[in-house]
Formats: structure tokens, C-alpha cells, sequence
């Protein structure tokens, strides 16, 4: 398959998962903005379409093999690979974040005043991501487990339109919100740059955050642009 310009960014992540590393080079969202065209997308942020599908071309047809077909797994399967890696992510990496910015914002922050505002971004972010997941693995989560069970059962079994799509829209709007806020941060950065001289914790809490915001666009992208697609689809069959 050829990637053109006018493939949409959560399309192409979704079919070629190497495409992703292509797409954080660049900054352009392929989770919460994933519907826009390529072209768009280059656009809006001032690259060029073509050059830019050349490079993911590139990426996508070299022989490293991708990680994991994640389309061809059912909602099962994508919600206990979100768990196991991205929600434990969140979950254990946050806190030691969180005692690293606070070491820099404290030590740092007259020098650097920007990092008094990054950290108290994540901590707005940490505390508001950690509700959200609670949400998704108590009420999201096991309804479309049930409604992916009551497809594969023989029994008949149908839901209300809003069963999913209320909380999944609820879901998408903190999904965009996390993002932006990481996005501020990133800008506050200079796109994850330490500044000459800066000490051993400084360099390490930057290259984290960068690695926090690219796991947050690969949970993202697999929760808005394939398990939640795949459940409210399921559903829509059911009734």
C-alpha cells in the first residue's frame, strides 16, 4: 500500500504502526486529531505533503516487521494490551516525574522559571490522567467487553445507543485535553531541549517527558481510532 497525502493520520498509524515515529518527528497528531489528511496535517504546521508521505513511505516499507497488528485484535485483546502497557506506564512513571520536575522547578525554577509552570502542567495532567484511567478500567472498559461478548454469544442481547458513546465522547474530550496540556509543555521545552549546562536531573525529566507524550499518543491513538471504532461498530450490530 502506497500513503498518499490524502490518508488520513489515524488511518495510516492504525494500518502501519511505524508510521508513528515519522509523525512525533514532525509534531503532528495522529491520536486526537488523527481524522485530518496528511495534507492537512502538513499544512497546518507548514511541511510539505509529499515529502513528508515519502519519509512515511520510507518508514513503512523497511524490513523491521511492526511490533503488533493491533487492527486485527479484537476489543479484548486491545484493552488488556492498553492496560498492561499503557495504563502501568502511566501509573508507574508519573510519580517518578513528578519528584524529578519538582527537584528541577524548586532547585532550577528562578533560572529557569518556565519548569515552575511545566510542573505544575503535569501535575494538573498526572492528576486528571489518573482519574481518567480509573474511568476507562471501571465503566468504559468492561462495557465494551460486555457488548464484544454478547456479540460472540448465542444469545440476543441489545444496548442502548449511548451505552458507549456517551462515555467514549466523555473519554475523547480528556483524551484531547491531556494532549493539549503535554503539547504546552513541549512548547514550554523548546520541544524537549535542555538548556546548556543543566544538570543530570534536568536532562533526565525532559528526555521523560518526552517519552510520557509519545506513550500518551500511541494509548490514545489505539483507544480513539481502533478499540472504540471497534465497540461502538459491534454495537451498532447488535441492535
Amino acid at each position: 500500500m502506497e500513503i498518499t497525502t490524502q490518508h488520513t493520520l489515524g488511518a495510516i498509524v492504525k494500518e502501519f504502526h511505524s508510521a508513528a515515529s515519522v509523525f512525533e518527528k514532525y509534531h503532528l497528531d495522529f491520536c486526537c486529531q488523527g481524522k485530518r489528511s496528511l495534507a492537512v496535517a502538513c499544512e497546518e504546521s507548514g511541511l510539505i505533503p509529499e515529502e513528508i508521505a515519502a519519509e512515511v513511505n520510507r518508514a513503512i516499507n523497511s524490513n523491521s516487521p511492526a511490533e503488533h497488528d493491533f487492527d486485527s485484535f479484537d476489543p479484548e485483546q486491545l484493552i488488556s494490551y492498553i492496560i498492561l502497557k499503557h495504563h502501568t506506564y502511566v501509573k508507574q512513571t508519573s510519580p517518578v516525574i513528578k519528584e524529578h520536575l519538582y527537584r528541577v522547578a524548586t532547585k532550577h525554577g528562578d533560572r529557569f522559571p518556565e519548569m515552575k509552570k511545566v510542573f505544575a502542567l503535569f501535575l494538573e495532567v498526572d492528576e486528571e490522567l489518573q482519574m481518567h484511567l480509573q474511568k476507562e478500567e471501571v465503566i468504559l472498559f468492561p462495557r465494551i467487553r460486555e457488548v464484544y461478548h454478547a456479540s460472540v454469544s448465542a444469545g440476543s442481547t441489545s444496548f442502548p445507543p449511548t451505552y458507549l458513546n456517551g462515555p467514549i465522547q466523555v473519554m475523547e474530550a480528556e483524551h484531547s485535553h491531556a494532549g493539549n496540556a503535554l503539547y504546552e509543555i513541549r512548547q514550554l521545552t523548546n520541544n524537549y531541549t535542555a538548556p546548556q549546562g543543566a544538570c543530570t536531573t534536568f536532562n533526565l525529566v525532559i528526555n521523560e517527558l518526552r517519552a510520557f507524550e509519545e506513550d500518551l499518543h500511541q494509548h490514545v491513538h489505539l483507544e480513539n481510532n481502533l478499540l472504540f471504532p471497534k465497540g461502538e461498530e459491534i454495537l451498532l450490530s447488535l441492535n
